[in-house]
C-alpha cells in the first residue's frame, strides 16, 4: 500500500485532490492529511470521504511548521509521497499581514523538506526508491504579462506580491533540495482554479454567494484583469498524472486554455444563476449586472496571466478536459445544490465541524 501525506488537504484544492485519488486508487492506497485548519480549511469538504475510505484515511491536524509534528509523522507512517497544497493564499490577506505568509509558505516548505530528506535518505546520500514529493505552486510567481504571450517553465520568476513572493520563495527552495541534493521531486505551477469546494473569498464563489444574497458584486479596476482559468478536477489529474509520469526534478504548468477578463466572469456568473434558478425562486429576480460595483483596485494587481501547458501535455499526457462554459454551469450548479455548505461557511459553522467529528475521541 502507497502512503500518501497531503498537506492542506481540507482547503479547496487538497480535498478535490484526496477524493480523486482516493476514489481512483482505492484500496491500494492510503492517505494523510495534514492540515492547520485555518479560516479556509474546512473538514465538512472531506464528510464523504471520512465516511466512505474510513480505513485508508486518516485526518491529522496541526501545523506544516511544527518540526516534531511533521517528523513524527515520517516516522510513524512509512510514507511514500508528498503532495504539498498548505499555503496562505489570498493576495489580499498576504497585502495586509505579509508575514503570515512568509511563516506557513515558506518556512513550513522548509519544514515538510527537511523531514522527507531526513526520512527517505539512504546512508550513501541516495534516496529511497520510489519517494516523491510534490509541490503545488502557482502561476503567480511568474508576474505580469502584456497583451500576449505566455508563461512557460523557462520564464523568470518576478512576483509582485507578498502571496506570490512567498511562493516564489517556496519554489526556489523545492529547486535547491533538488540541484543540491538530488532530492526527488517535482514543482506544479498552476492557472486560476474553480469549481466544487472553494473558500467564497476567491473571485468565482464571492459572485455566487453575493449574488444570492442580492449584495453587491465588486469587481477591481476596470475589471479587465485577465486570468486563465482552470477546472479544479482537470488540475487535481495533472497532479496525478505528474506524480506518477513526471520526470524527476522538473516543472509543469498546469493552466487551462480559458482565458477570461474578471468583468467576464463576472457577468457569466450572473447569467448562468439566471438560468439555473428556478423561475419561482424570489432571488433570481435581483440577480443582474445592476449588482456589479467597481472598486478601488488591487496593490501590484497583475493585469494578465496565461500558461502554456505544452510541456505537460507532451511530457505526462496531460490536457485540460473542462471547457470554462461546461466548467462554470458545473459550478455555479455544485453552489446551487450544496447551499447548507455555503451557509455554513458564512456563518462560521464549519469551524465547530472539528470539534463535533474529532473532539469527541479526542476527549475519550
Amino acid at each position: 500500500m502507497r502512503t500518501y501525506l497531503v498537506t492542506g488537504g481540507a482547503g479547496f484544492i487538497g480535498s478535490n485532490y484526496i477524493r480523486y485519488i482516493l476514489k481512483k486508487y482505492g484500496s491500494s492506497i492510503a492517505v494523510i492529511n495534514l492540515d492547520k485548519l485555518t479560516y479556509a480549511g474546512n473538514l465538512e469538504n472531506l464528510q464523504d470521504v471520512s465516511e466512505s475510505f474510513s480505513e485508508q484515511y486518516t485526518f491529522v491536524k496541526g501545523d506544516i511548521c511544527d518540526r516534531e509534528l511533521v517528523s513524527g509523522l515520517f516516522r510513524k507512517y512509512e510514507i511514500d509521497r508528498v503532495v504539498h497544497f498548505a499555503a496562505e493564499s489570498h493576495v489580499d490577506r498576504s497585502i495586509r499581514d505579509p508575514e503570515s505568509f512568509v511563516v506557513t509558505n515558506v518556512l513550513g516548505t522548509l519544514t515538510l523538506l527537511n523531514a522527507a530528506k531526513e526520512a527517505w535518505s539512504e546512508s550513501d546520500g541516495s534516496f529511497q526508491p520510489g519517494k516523491k514529493f510534490l509541490h503545488v505552486s502557482t502561476d503567480e510567481v511568474y508576474g505580469s504579462l502584456g497583451e500576449t504571450g505566455y508563461f512557460y517553465e523557462t520564464t523568470p520568476y518576478d512576483p509582485h506580491s507578498p502571496y506570490s513572493a512567498s511562493k516564489a520563495s517556496s519554489d526556489m527552495l523545492v529547486k535547491s533540495y533538488m540541484d543540491t541534493y538530488g532530492f526527488p521531486a517535482n514543482i506544479t505551477n498552476c492557472s486560476n482554479n474553480y469549481g466544487p469546494y472553494q473558500f467564497p473569498e476567491k473571485l468565482i464563489p464571492l459572485m455566487i454567494c453575493n449574488a444570492l444574497a442580492g449584495r453587491e458584486l465588486p469587481v477591481y479596476g476596470d475589471g479587465l484583469n485577465v486570468r486563465d482559468w482552470l477546472y479544479v478536477e482537470d488540475h487535481v489529474r495533472g497532479i496525478d498524472m505528474v506524480q506518477e509520469k513526471g520526470r524527476l526534478f522538473e516543472t509543469y504548468n498546469i493552466g487551462g486554455h480559458n482565458e477570461k477578463t474578471n468583468i467576464d466572469i463576472v457577468r457569466t456568473v450572473i447569467k448562468v444563476l439566471r438560468e439555473q434558478l428556478d423561475d419561482r425562486d424570489s432571488r433570481k429576480e435581483r440577480i443582474t449586472e445592476d449588482l456589479i460595483c467597481y472598486v478601488e483596485d488591487r496593490k501590484g494587481h497583475d493585469r494578465r496571466y496565461a500558461i502554456a501547458p505544452d510541456k505537460i501535455r507532451k511530457e505526462v499526457g496531460w490536457y485540460p478536459e473542462t471547457d470554462f462554459e461546461d466548467g462554470i454551469r458545473k459550478t455555479v450548479s455544485w453552489y446551487l445544490q450544496n447551499e447548507q455548505w455555503k451557509d455554513h461557511i458564512l456563518n462560521g459553522a464549519y469551524q465547530s465541524y472539528y470539534d463535533e467529528m474529532y473532539g469527541r475521541r479526542e476527549r475519550m
